[in-house]
């Protein structure tokens, strides 16, 4: 037995017979002197069990020697519920408008969307221009994520196919501490609640006429909001556009030169009384364009399509120092009725000439033809909006109605850019939550037109019908 190894188990199965073989033949001992009066044990066969006895209780002290100095004092199974019971880095999926992976605090969430458009613009009165008629295009192409880090920290990258060319459009990490938000990447820079409002919860097909005239984009920089009910105060410092900042848009010697930068804020109160959300704000934007390479800038604008490349109004290119732009926004939403209005200012300053001013405004309304149904809102913003009985489900979808009238100045003193007013409507039919068809129709009337048409005219009228789909996810 020495000589072999010893294991708990059998070790303490040797010691219990030994310390029953001990109690046995104590218990005999103790019957020996009742019975050797009556020649039961000879006083020799008694000194002989008694030291077996001792063996006996020797051997069993050596056992136990033996397994305590194998056994540790900790040698019971709780290190095995302490390792089962440790928490498991276990990822989920669940569907959130999209597919979610959830470990922990760590969120990431993907995102797309497809656009295809097409449509057709008159042509201006005796112009020959391939522009106009009838075009087609995928509007936008976008593959991108979303997600969390844990302890506030977030983040969002996108890409977005458009116009032939791949362009990073939300592409941020943001710290979320209370009402607090923080960001910094490119994204926008507060410039209107039309500019805002996403392209796939819009309710027109292309936003206002001046968010592209007055070069409104997304911008690298960093911003603060402060989202406390029914207040809303977002603030930001902005460079330029990723394209801009890049070593080939500053020509062939590719210098770096564009340090252009912005300082802009918006201000959003934003009410919910009696089933009404109301939202009346305003937004102020300084820049500054330091652009030594550029050749200027030029305020333009399509005829409504995007896949019309021609520019009706458009101004000449003009040497613009510094931008200053405000706006004021006022909306509401109750039941299924929405109104919406913006009225937006620029004046551009120029070294070598007078400043020129250019204004731009739209008024809007929209009513859901399906009962339940309403626009969404969130933030200070219009948002996503699911039908209340959506197709499959023992409904139609939802179907919208609106009706815009849209202006846009580029006139002012010597710089002659022309004027827009568009009258415009819109039937939406969003069948689930993800997916809609819009369909748009606009009359262009156009004063001191930049294209002029034949003979030199420049006051003409065009007509425009487009439809697109869309998947958002």
């Amino acid at each position: 037995m020495a000589g072999r190894p010893l294991t708990l188990q059998p070790a303490r199965d040797v010691v219990s017979k030994l310390a029953l073989y001990s109690v046995a033949a104590a218990a005999c001992l103790a019957a020996c002197p009742a019975y050797a009066g009556e020649g039961a044990l000879s006083a020799e066969e008694a000194a002989r069990l008694r030291a077996e006895i001792t063996a006996l209780k020797t051997q069993i002290r050596g056992l136990e020697q033996r397994l305590d100095a194998a056994a540790p004092a900790s040698a019971e199974p709780a290190p095995i519920q302490q390792l089962a019971a440790e928490p498991k880095d276990e990822t989920t999926i669940r569907w959130k408008g999209s597919p979610e992976f959830v470990s922990g605090e760590r969120t990431f969430k993907v995102k797309g969307r497809i656009q295809a458009d097409a449509g057709y613009v008159s042509q201006p009165p005796g112009l020959d221009d391939p522009a106009f008629g009838f075009a087609s295009e995928f509007r936008r192409i976008r593959l991108g994520g979303e997600g969390s880090l844990g302890a506030g920290v977030g983040y969002k990258l996108e890409l977005e196919l458009s116009d032939n060319a791949v362009d990073l459009v939300d592409t941020f990490v943001t710290y979320e501490s209370g009402r607090w938000l923080l960001t910094a990447g490119n994204h926008n820079a507060f410039q209107s609640l039309d500019e805002l409002t996403g392209d796939t919860t819009g309710s027109f097909m292309e936003r206002a006429a001046f968010t592209d005239a007055f070069n409104f984009e997304r911008r690298l920089g960093v911003s603060a909001q402060y989202r406390g009910k029914p207040w809303l105060v977002q603030a930001g410092v902005f460079t330029d556009d990723v394209e801009a900042l890049s070593d080939a848009s500053d020509g062939p010697e590719g210098g770096d030169e564009n340090d252009s930068f912005s300082l802009d804020g918006r201000v959003v109160f934003a009410p919910k009384l009696a089933g009404t959300q109301l939202h009346l704000g305003g937004s102020a934007h300084w820049r500054k364009l330091n652009r030594t390479a550029d050749a200027g800038t030029r305020y333009r604008q399509r005829p409504y399509l995007h896949a019309n490349n021609s520019r009706v109004v458009a101004t000449p290119t003009l040497a613009v120092d510094r931008e200053f732009n405000y706006g004021l926004e006022a909306a509401l939403i109750r039941g299924r009725l929405h109104l919406a209005s913006e009225v937006h200012w620029l004046r551009a300053r120029r070294p070598a000439a007078a400043d020129a001013a250019f204004v731009g405004a739209y008024g809007e309304v929209g009513w859901f033809l399906t009962p339940g149904d309403r626009r969404g809102y969130k933030d200070g913003q219009f948002a996503r909006s699911t039908p209340a009985r959506p197709l499959g489900d023992g409904g139609f979808g939802s179907v919208q109605v609106s009706l815009r009238y849209d202006y846009l100045s580029l006139d002012d003193g010597a710089v002659r850019g022309g004027e827009q007013r568009g009258y415009l409507g819109a039937l939406i039919w969003q069948p689930v939550r993800d997916f809609r068809i819009n369909l748009n129709y606009g009359y262009l009337d156009y004063s001191g037109a930049a294209l002029a048409a034949a003979g030199g005219e420049r006051d003409y009228g065009l007509h425009v019908g487009a439809a697109r789909f869309e998947l958002d996810f």
